[in-house]
């Protein structure tokens, strides 16, 4: 099958989380496609190479680009900036792909890459060292009540929880029931984390009851902002980072034996 389309995962932002995988795919393609702040982030990557860009809410339009562009004959890359899994352009293309019928004249492959939340995670310590959850609280097509049901269950379950999309301008009220259901239960770290990997990265490490107090004002949580919220073992180290244990020491004595 000569027509390739790569499902390109750019990496939590700039160029600094991009795999070997993804490098080697995006020197090897013809066409690129992309939303328009990512795609020139990588411009000195992609050279003079055909590109596709539009803004928000034209995902459709890029990924049935993408598959134009394919069907073309040229090995194309669309770019998604995380993991193209992880809120990405990996459901879009497949469900056109599969509407279209196309598997037979196009070889997909999806390149994993680095998101914000494992970014930010290496960047603090070691927050994120028993089982998580990831959720958007974008409702633009995930129904609200599904959103705070998951978020809850998440919480009751003590699981470390990733914030994506927290809040915009207008879409406020799933964010103001995540603080809601933050306030029902114990004081946790939270971890506020917006561009990162990029010039303007910042990480503030504070705790829920801020979170909840500053609530849809906090200066900090927009958009580009991802939150991590630490579960009841989650805790400051001597020098200021953020640890949630696996559990090791309770087991297992400094010699590595067992604890009697």
């Amino acid at each position: 099958m000569a027509k390739k389309l790569y499902i390109l995962s750019s990496g939590a932002g700039g160029t600094q989380y991009m795999t070997t995988e993804a490098l080697q795919a995006l020197e090897e393609c013809e066409a690129v496609v992309g939303y328009r702040n990512y795609v020139k982030e990588l411009k000195e990557l992609i050279g003079d190479k055909p590109v596709f860009m539009s803004g928000m809410t034209k995902e459709i339009a890029r990924c049935q680009e993408a598959i134009n562009y394919a069907k073309d004959g040229k090995t194309t890359c669309i770019i998604s900036n995380g993991d193209v899994n992880v809120f990405g352009m990996a459901t879009l293309i497949t469900e056109l792909m599969d509407e279209q019928q196309l598997w037979d004249e196009i070889e997909v492959i999806s390149v994993a890459g680095v998101t914000s939340f494992l970014a930010t995670a290496s960047r603090i310590g070691a927050p994120i060292s028993q089982d998580f959850a990831v959720i958007s609280l974008s409702d633009k097509l995930t129904d609200i009540n599904i959103i705070d049901k998951r978020v809850r269950n998440c919480l009751d379950a003590d699981m470390i929880l990733g914030i994506y999309n927290p809040k915009s301008k207008k879409r406020i009220l799933p964010y103001q029931n995540f603080l809601k259901a933050l306030s029902e239960g114990e004081e946790r770290i939270a971890i506020i984390a917006s561009h990162v990997g990029r010039d303007k990265e910042k990480i503030t490490v504070t705790t829920t009851t801020d979170l909840i107090a500053q609530d849809i004002e906090h200066p900090e949580v927009t958009m580009s902002t991802l939150i991590i919220v630490g579960n009841s073992q989650t805790r400051h180290t001597s020098n200021g980072q953020v640890l949630t244990p696996r559990g090791y020491l309770n087991k297992y004595e400094m010699s590595g034996e067992l604890k009697a």
